[in-house]
């Protein structure tokens, strides 16, 4: 592995405890003005997550709703069920329903699913995934904000997982935490977007990022903190 992945994955409990975990559970808070942007204002709240270690797998169970979210990227499909097990959404190859979407437009309740339970997934997984078979990353140039240095990671999926785009950025402290990260997900027009992580906590010597707050990132590549689309809150969170 390149220096800085070698040392962000020591950071985060070292490739051999990730190797041999299984599942991280959480309740997520989801926040911000997007969810009822794109015409589901009811995905704001809490859901209880079980995300695979191992695999693009993950089950959502809305608080409010009572709704329950399966993505199986296997299968190419997400599934949304009512409270009393009544299928609400059953989307197969999801990512090709946003062929010539743009910012503007509104999804329906399996896209939005869909939306959710990829990003979330890969922000529980990271940065054991970028180890994956056909996952390249390699240092760039570093990044100064705000008076502090990171490194910066950039970060090539192959078509084999789903995510908001091909390459992304992370951005790491003297630690190996990470502080940030930049993608532009394919499904909303390629948006720019900073992802800013606010806090961590350490769950049996793993640091897991506990709030996350995502802003539209500016030509240049700066934030605009003038507001918060998007807000990610883990807490309960559990590794085994």
């Amino acid at each position: 592995m390149a220096d800085l992945l070698s040392r962000v994955v020591e950071a985060h409990g070292g490739l051999d405890r990730w190797k041999n975990l299984s599942t991280l559970t959480a309740r997520i808070t989801y926040g911000g003005p997007f969810w009822e942007f794109k015409g589901h204002a009811d995905f704001v709240g809490d859901d209880l997550v079980e995300a695979s270690l191992q695999a693009e797998r993950s089950i959502h169970r809305q608080q409010a709703t009572g709704r329950t979210v399966v993505l199986d990227r296997a299968a190419d499909r997400v599934t949304v069920t009512g409270r009393d097990g009544e299928v609400l959404a059953d989307l197969r190859e999801p990512r090709a329903t946003f062929d010539g979407y743009t910012p503007e437009t509104p999804w329906n309740l399996g896209q939005l699913a869909y939306f959710r339970s990829y990003a979330t997934w890969h922000y529980l997984v990271e940065p054991y995934i970028f180890t994956w078979p056909g996952v390249e990353a390699h240092e760039v140039a570093p990044w100064t904000e705000n008076g502090e240095t990171w490194r910066v990671l950039s970060v090539t999926f192959p078509p084999s997982l789903h995510t908001h785009n091909t390459t992304q950025l992370y951005y790491y402290d003297d630690s190996g935490l990470l502080r940030r990260m930049d993608y532009q997900p394919d499904v909303n027009g390629r948006t720019p977007v900073a992802h800013y992580i606010r806090a961590h906590e350490v769950i049996d010597g793993i640091p897991v990022a506990t709030k996350r707050h995502i802003h539209p990132r500016n030509e240049d590549g700066t934030p605009d903190l003038s507001w918060i689309p998007i807000t990610v809150d883990l807490s309960e969170i559990t590794i085994s």
